[in-house]
């Protein structure tokens, strides 16, 4: 996990704003790795976005062809599909 990544997951839950000055540090290539994350966390749910792509770098910000949205949005959605799925894991049994 890179560290804007992991910087992301210490906000304290609040969604990540299009001009937050973290979203300056995401690279393209990052970008497309959190896609690709939130196509495969999202198909359990029936989430699909098959042309979810990084567009262009504008001032710094990486672009996502994402409907309108900007890439704080695939951020925001990733942490709610990850918070789900570890509220998942600590509510199954134990297999021993």
């Amino acid at each position: 996990m890179s560290a804007a990544a992991s910087a992301a997951d210490d906000r304290s839950g609040r969604p990540i704003e299009p001009d937050d000055p973290l979203m300056r540090t995401y690279t393209e290539i990052e970008v497309t790795y959190l896609l690709a994350e939130l196509a495969e966390r999202g198909r359990r749910f029936g989430l699909l976005w098959p042309s979810a792509t990084t567009d262009s770098v504008v001032d710094g910000r990486v672009l996502v062809r994402f409907g309108n949205a900007p890439a704080s949005t695939v951020l925001n959605l990733l942490t709610l599909l990850r918070s789900h799925d570890n509220r998942s894991e600590d509510d199954t049994p134990c297999d021993s």
